[in-house]
């Protein structure tokens, strides 16, 4: 599976996003990373299905939403109808998770689960078998520019593990301190879609980054292809 970079707007000047996503995407970015935050479930607010639709409207590639809300079932058909293509909910705030899970898949969007890094691999075994994508958050949710949690690499390789056990070969997005310096550990590791913000949107040129990190993920993939 080609290793995709999804650049977080999260880290990207909120009143030039248009500009952001097309230097990200000049950049050869797969898709649009979105991180929703309500305040609640994470301690900081961020943007909702406006911005969305406004963002969809610009893009060229998939819109990648990250749901760090309470109780987001509630809120699946807003961000569908925004233009959401994968719709990622936290495990630690759906309790009903497959529910939840095929009600994306209903809406005809891709269905994602998400872990802190708190939370174990093992959360995930009644559903490994019906996730289009996993999200291994590497940071503690909430805030952008935040260090790198070195054993979300021992993770990853623990939920791949898993995802071949239920037969299910759902990609593995990581998300949180991803740059240069770990993509190519988290690709041999298992990942397959990595989410950058600063490392992106934090450069002079998101363009030349979105190239760079893409540049180091490839490398690691041709010596060991997943």
């Amino acid at each position: 599976m080609r290793v995709q970079i999804a650049p977080s707007i999260l880290s990207a000047d909120f009143t030039e996003l248009g500009k952001a996503v097309r230097a990200a995407e000049r950049g050869g970015a797969d898709a649009i990373h979105v991180d929703v935050m309500d305040g609640h479930f994470v301690p900081n607010l961020s943007i909702g299905p406006p911005v969305i639709s406004s963002i969809k409207r610009t893009a060229r590639v998939p819109l990648d939403v990250h749901l760090m809300i309470e109780d987001p079932s509630r809120y699946l058909e807003a961000f569908a109808k925004a233009g959401a293509d994968t719709l990622s909910i936290h495990v630690e705030a759906q309790p009903n998770l497959s529910q939840a899970l095929t009600s994306i898949k209903k809406l005809g969007l891709l269905a994602g689960a998400a872990l802190n890094p708190s939370t174990p691999v093992t959360a995930l075994e009644t559903v490994a078998s019906e996730v289009d994508v996993v999200l291994v958050m590497s940071v503690n949710p909430g805030f952008g520019g935040q260090r790198f949690i070195p054993s979300s690499i021992e993770k990853v390789r623990a939920m791949r593990a898993l995802l071949e056990s239920a037969g299910n070969p759902a990609p593995i997005a990581v998300d949180g301190g991803v740059d240069l310096s770990n993509a190519g550990e988290l690709v041999a590791a298992g990942a397959n879609i990595l989410v950058a913000g600063s490392a992106i949107f934090g450069q002079d040129d998101p363009t030349k980054a979105t190239r760079a990190l893409r540049a180091a993920s490839e490398e690691q993939a041709v010596r060991e292809p997943n």
